[in-house]
């Protein structure tokens, strides 16, 4: 039997990055990128590498390139740690883990740019082995399991809402409330209908990559000591995602602009911005669209009118800054 699933990119729409603090949210998937993983038995449990897992390098300056684009960590951590909390998990519940199997993957999402591309193999690999070993995760407790992978195994800051998106899929409205995740474990997420967002972009720039960690740890640090500014923001931030959740369901997506350029310039109060992430923002701004961080940094979503001349536009203005646009694919 060979499995194979996947799980694609996601971009925060608004309300990011409140959810790791009892916030809210919305997010849509980008179906044009996506994590694939082939996992079949065998007589011992393999993980197979990917090219962001390779130790070997032609070069002194090649080793260099890729420590800047991949980072230090490929996808192997992520699949072993999930392997071992998808086994946790299955002595809870009194399933046993006794096959072995191969398991690999492949990724086409840009890397450590804030388009859940980490959280993306974990969620492909979690529907792999749900599959092999015959095992039934209730929906709304899957993205919890999810993102202990990383958040409890790996010590890596990261929120619900990329586990979220990409455990129900197309566009979710997420709130966290702190007195249902406590209670229920996690939060209410509502799917919205994709007909009722307004003409929205993706752009992202490979080498602005950040990963989650650098904004979550110092944004969780200021969160546990109290800091009222950024109380503050994360209750703003919940409010605007409420207020654009209100807007589409109303019919009225095009008005959601303004909130999204709340969204970012709130951020830009908290947490330092660099330029060229910054500079990823105004390029979409001096060409009249609304722009915010699709995540943590390195991409960014855009609202704008529909206007295919604008679009041509921005996709021109963003290939000068060396950056990609694309239209995303949600359903």
């Amino acid at each position: 039997m060979i499995i194979r699933t996947r799980a694609f990119a996601r971009a925060g729409l608004i309300g990011n990055p409140s959810d790791g603090y009892f916030g809210k949210t919305i997010s849509f998937l980008v179906k044009n990128f996506s994590a694939r993983v082939t996992l079949y038995e065998s007589p011992r449990l393999t993980i197979l590498p990917q090219r962001s897992d390779r130790l070997e390098f032609a070069s002194f300056r090649e080793l260099c390139d890729d420590v800047q684009l991949h980072g230090y960590y490929g996808g192997i951590r992520l699949i072993k740690a999930a392997i071992k909390r998808f086994g946790d998990y299955c002595g809870k519940v009194g399933v046993p883990v006794d096959r072995t199997f191969s398991i690999e993957y492949q990724t086409d999402i840009p890397i450590r740019v804030g388009l859940a591309g980490s959280s993306a193999i974990v969620t492909a690999t979690m529907r792999a082995l749900t599959a092999f070993f015959g095992v039934e995760i209730p929906q709304p407790v899957l993205p919890g399991l999810v993102l202990s992978v990383e958040l409890d195994e790996l010590k890596i800051g990261a929120g619900l809402q990329d586990r979220v998106i990409q455990v129900y899929g197309g566009v979710v409205f997420m709130d966290f409330d702190r007195e249902r995740m406590e209670r229920d474990g996690f939060g209410l997420y509502e799917p919205l209908d994709a007909a009722l967002l307004p003409p929205l972009y993706v752009a992202y720039h490979d080498t602005l990559a950040e990963g989650t960690e650098v904004t979550h740890n110092d944004l969780r640090s200021r969160y546990n000591r109290r800091d009222p500014q950024v109380l503050a923001g994360i209750a703003r931030w919940a409010e605007l995602a409420q207020q654009a959740r209100d807007l589409l369901v109303a019919g009225r997506g095009r008005e959601i602009a303004p909130l999204m350029d709340a969204n970012f310039d709130l951020r830009a109060s908290l947490i330092a911005i660099s330029p060229g992430n910054r500079a990823l923002v105004e390029t979409g701004r001096k060409l009249g669209a609304a722009v915010k961080f699709a995540g943590s940094g390195g991409a960014v979503v855009g609202c704008y009118d529909g206007d295919p001349e604008r679009l041509r536009r921005l996709s021109a203005a963003y290939a000068a800054l060396g950056a990609k646009l694309i239209t995303p694919q949600i359903v």
